[in-house]
């Protein structure tokens, strides 16, 4: 039971980087019916900006707020201007096949650019272990479990409690509607790209420590963040959370009780029974869309 529990609350932390990311999916697709399969590179890329900052003497908090303003600029203005705004008017099928390139291009210009190796990347929580009724759980655990949960959370309550945050949502819901009410459409599915990026930077934070800085780090985080929003219900952000901490654990579990090679292939099967059963996932919703 006590490996159980240690395996449990590991993969909640994992879990919750998983949500931050898979967030950022449900965010995209709610705004601007936009699949971003290159959303684990996007947290992959801020992980090596951060690096250079802090190689120049910066500090951690401020290689984080410097790296958060850039991501916005080229992982939000860039990539809504030059990848989605030009190939919105073809349908989905272009944006999925950009981005699939966007990813692979990312990957092989970080290893070519920066450093095939894998780097390591400092903590920001100290190295603390607590022991509680025989289970080991690590501050880094700890702390990366209750950051992202207050991100995710916080998200949801701009979202859900501000003026700008319902007008994205409105967008989301109706975009001829929106336009008709005043609201500035462009304006809020530019803020739906912003917080994206700044959530892929606040990803990068969390799971870097552990992964280390890779050039191919995105690729199984996007992979599992791309399972985990689908698992939730891809048209309900409180659905990324539940269906990130599912492919977390479960996969912890898996590793420790089944075989570690059955890993990476827990958000797969997950996935497979829950469309199978479920196609709008635990939490969405069936609904017709119109963008």
């Amino acid at each position: 039971m006590t490996d159980f529990l240690q395996l449990f609350f590991s993969g909640l932390a994992t879990g919750s980087i998983y949500a931050l990311a898979a967030l950022g999916f449900t965010l995209l697709w709610q705004a601007s019916g936009t699949i971003n399969f290159a959303q684990g590179e996007f947290v992959m890329l801020p992980a090596f900006m951060m690096l250079a900052f802090i190689s120049f003497g910066a500090p951690m908090l401020v290689s984080f707020v410097l790296t958060a303003i850039l991501a916005v600029v080229v992982l939000g203005w860039l990539f809504k201007r030059g990848v989605v705004d030009p190939l919105m008017r073809y349908g989905m099928m272009p944006i999925v096949v950009a981005t699939i390139g966007l990813s692979i291009a990312m990957r092989n210009g970080v290893r070519a650019g920066y450093s095939a190796e894998a780097h390591p990347f400092a903590s920001i929580f100290p190295d603390k272990i607590f022991n509680i009724a025989g289970v080991t759980i690590t501050m880094q655990d700890v702390g990366t479990f209750v950051l992202a949960m207050i991100i995710v959370m916080g998200t949801q309550a701009f979202l859900a409690k501000t003026v700008t945050g319902r007008a994205m949502q409105a967008v989301a819901q109706n975009t001829e509607s929106a336009s008709v009410l005043g609201i500035n459409v462009p304006r809020m599915v530019f803020y739906t790209f912003a917080i994206n990026a700044v959530l892929a930077v606040a990803a990068a934070l969390l799971v870097t420590p552990t992964y280390l800085a890779k050039f191919d780090m995105g690729e199984g985080l996007g992979n599992k963040a791309f399972f985990a929003a689908i698992i939730g219900g891809f048209n309900n952000s409180r659905g990324a959370l539940l269906g990130g901490l599912i492919v977390g654990v479960c996969e912890n579990l898996a590793a420790a009780y089944i075989s570690p090679a059955y890993k990476d292939a827990v958000a797969l099967i997950i996935f497979m029974i829950v469309i199978l059963f479920k196609p709008q996932g635990l939490l969405g919703k069936k609904e017709e869309r119109k963008v």
